[in-house]
């Protein structure tokens, strides 16, 4: 038979999952010859043998490729035969200006966990144990292609021995880039909070005893550094609280296994099947009625967001005497994570009684994904470690970078038919989280070798995000918050044609120059028209009522109730503080308006006695959604208006829950009729557009439909009368997911030109 000679590109993630590996070993196990290399677009292999040989080649790489790997196209050519004498892996190649896809960084596979616990394996107790199929990838890498020499473990040479474990093609270490073990790899050790390194000779086991003495470290991970102490000493996480200024926002705790999540959480097949995978994210679940762990991890919760070690050093801090850690992002209240160990012993000092860190340079810093199962479908609320920067495909896009928005922000660049999305960047709403944001969208232009030729951004004229982008001499589009939350969602679901599109949230510039956040539109990846919103409220001192919600519960008062000789009971609530706020709101001086169902949120958790002062963002709606009770059906009244759009009034029912809150009614039940009310008013208004538009599609975004119990309600009921209804699986609804909607509309907006 004739032999023939085939170059073969595969795209997609191939570099840092055991592709090249995989490919040796196939075209050995064909009698193959050739070799296959890392290139900057993915990887080449050059192969020989006879045609039938090779067909079947190239079905097991298409069919049957590594776990970690996600193929997206291969090109085949024809080319004269060189007669090679066997199939080599060789040197990686460099092309410019050519994408290649990332690998994130990947969880603990069980083969390593079992590496580091067993007695007898020279990786015993290494807390940088990795291998093909797991550990750091996009957090360690500093340009393409994927190679030691060009990640942060290049300082680290091999030994002999795992040397041979990396030169071996019958190994799992085969060209795994950050292959180490304690005679040649990464080093652990403790320092006080001064910075000065203790003569430990045991680490682990000194950090085991010390947080089981209720002792709090700053723990160096993955993708940066954890503040940590034992879950179940209340008064260390009471400390922890106080010291990081975060009297209420809930934890994250660490579990060293799913049989200890259990026994405090309920946990479906869904959620063991992503808390156990290669990703390993954290996942809010519903805590068990026998739930006994110190509840001011999660106050005023029924959640608890659980994650299990994900690397082999989370795994080692576990004992029989420790079996859940508090495991939160190491950074003062407001700014973001800190990753460098200069910045981390110089914020953190004042926090921890120890650091435990290590000489691995973290190049990419990264956050852990926060996921929750509604409904049994996974929905995402923070987007970060295990998933970026895995892109997602669209066609025909001009490269463009989309800034995001200021709260919850991520960016997103787009470029040869994929977009990526960044990891969670945090609020920028100071100076070091602004210039993390701009180092990070650098480092991805440097990666992906990206310049774009067209900016994307908000409306708002104050969002750092927006002023960034402003700074760029190249072509800018202005795309409205809401209409691009919406198109985020119309992205994933692959929807073109106009839908109705209902935007919930806390805060989003409008074209009339106010706030909007309770919105209903007809829109497509293009335009939309406003159709209808909640009837606008002022908001006392501005951004002030974000974080005091009692100024929204007397502007919502004051406008339900009419006049001042109305408002007995609005004085008898809140005292002289109301008298005063409403003479402020008639003098109009800084009372924006808005229509945010955030704010009306924030308002009747007030009213009803949930939330005095928010200290996070959207405390008052979480806390509000905590106390409900979904099998209640009662709900308040509302208006609908029809004007030059639809107003949606709800003064009828603040006057109902004043009284409800009088009668002495309970909590859950006017928690539970609030949020019944915008469920009903949810579903009237898309059958109001129905009628008028024919479109019976219905695509729900923005930050509320976090909120399960919305989500659920108004997705059933919407269901239950004939609607189409598009939810976020694989994009956040909150503001996370923006720079998607930002990205296609402006490409959209450019197509039409």
């Amino acid at each position: 038979m004739t032999i023939k000679r085939y170059f073969i590109v595969v795209n997609g993630i191939v570099q840092g999952v055991g592709f090249r590996p995989f490919v040796y070993n196939l075209a050995n196990s064909f009698d193959l010859k050739g070799n296959v290399h890392n290139n900057s677009d993915g990887v080449h292999i050059d192969v020989e043998g006879h045609k039938e040989t090779i067909s079947k080649f190239l079905q097991r790489i298409e069919h049957n490729p590594p776990p970690l790997a996600r193929i997206e196209k291969i090109s085949i050519r024809e080319e004269i035969v060189k007669n090679y004498s066997f199939f080599e892996i060789i040197e990686s190649k460099k092309t410019f200006d050519i994408i290649t896809l990332i690998s994130p960084d990947i969880a603990i596979c069980k083969d390593c966990e079992e590496d580091i616990k067993s007695s007898t394996n020279r990786r015993s107790g290494y807390a940088f144990t990795n291998c093909t199929n797991c550990g750091p990838r996009f957090s360690i890498i500093k340009a393409l292609p994927y190679d030691r020499e060009k990640t942060t473990m290049n300082e680290f040479k091999m030994c002999k021995k795992c040397a041979r474990d990396y030169s071996d093609p019958t190994n799992r270490r085969f060209h795994a880039q950050p292959n180490a073990c304690q005679d040649c790899g990464p080093e652990l050790w403790v320092e006080d909070n001064e910075g000065n390194r203790l003569e430990i000779k045991n680490p682990i086991s000194f950090v085991q005893n010390k947080l089981a003495d209720g002792k709090i470290f700053a723990i160096k991970g993955l993708g940066g550094y954890n503040l940590v102490c034992d879950g179940g000493n209340e008064a260390a996480i009471q400390t922890l609280r106080a010291l990081k200024r975060r009297p209420f926002k809930p934890l994250a705790v660490m579990m060293k296994n799913v049989e200890t999540i259990k026994k405090h959480c309920k946990v479906t097949e869904l959620e063991e099947e992503l808390l156990t995978g290669i990703r390993m994210p954290i996942i809010i679940l519903d805590q068990k009625q026998t739930y006994d762990l110190p509840r001011v991890i999660a106050p005023n919760q029924k959640t608890l967001g659980v994650m299990l070690p994900y690397t082999p050093l989370h795994s080692l801090l576990f004992s029989d005497k420790l079996e859940t850690l508090i495991m939160t992002s190491a950074n003062v209240n407001g700014l973001p994570i800190e990753y460098t160990d200069s910045a981390a012993r110089k914020s953190l000092s004042g926090i921890v009684d120890y650091f435990l860190t290590h000489d691995r340079e973290i190049y990419m810093p990264i956050d852990d994904s926060v996921l929750r199962v509604v409904e049994e479908k996974q929905t995402i609320i923070r987007r970060a470690r295990g998933f970026a920067p895995e892109p997602f495909k669209a066609l025909n896009m001009r490269d463009i970078l989309a800034c995001g928005p200021t709260m919850k922000n991520t960016f997103c660049i787009s470029k040869d038919g994929f977009l990526f999305l960044s990891q969670f960047n945090g609020d920028l709403e100071n100076l070091e989280t602004f210039e993390h944001y701009k180092n990070n969208i650098e480092r991805y232009k440097e990666l992906f070798s990206f310049s774009p030729k067209v900016i994307a951004h908000d409306l708002h004229p104050e969002y750092l995000s927006t002023k960034y982008a402003l700074d760029y001499d190249l072509p800018k589009i202005a795309v409205q918050h809401h209409h691009a939350h919406i198109v985020s969602c119309m992205f994933e679901n692959d929807l073109e044609r106009k839908v109705i599109g209902v935007c919930f949230d806390g805060t989003g510039y409008g074209t009339d120059g106010k706030i909007w956040g309770g919105e209903f539109m007809v829109c497509d990846r293009k335009e939309f028209t406003r159709v209808g919103h909640l009837d606008y409220v002022k908001m006392p001192g501005g951004e002030k009522a974000i974080k005091e919600p009692w100024r929204m519960a007397v502007s919502y008062l004051y406008k339900a109730l009419g006049t001042r000789e109305d408002c007995g009971r609005l004085f008898e609530l809140y005292g002289e503080a109301a008298e005063k706020l409403t003479k402020f709101l008639d003098s109009n001086i800084n009372c924006p308006q808005t229509s945010s169902i955030g704010r009306l949120f924030d308002a009747v958790s007030h009213i009803i006695g949930i939330t005095d002062k928010v200290t996070y963002e959207g405390q008052a709606a979480i806390e509000l959604e905590a106390l409900s009770d979904i099998e209640i059906q009662e709900a308040y009244s509302y208006n609908i208006i029809k004007q030059d759009m639809y107003i949606i009034e709800l003064y009828k029912m603040i006057k109902e829950v004043i009284i409800d809150k009088f009668d002495g009614v309970s909590t859950k039940i006017m928690a539970s009729k609030f949020q019944n009310a915008i469920v009903n008013l949810s579903v009237s208004m898309c059958t109001y557009l129905r009628r008028d538009t024919g479109i019976n599609e219905v695509a729900l975004s923005g930050g509320v439909f976090q909120n399960p119990y919305l989500l659920k309600k108004i997705s059933q009921n919407l269901k239950k009368e004939g609607f189409e209804v598009y939810t976020h699986t694989h994009l956040p609804s909150n503001d996370s997911g923006l720079a998607i909607g930002q990205i296609i509309i402006a490409n959209s907006i450019i197509g039409n030109d």
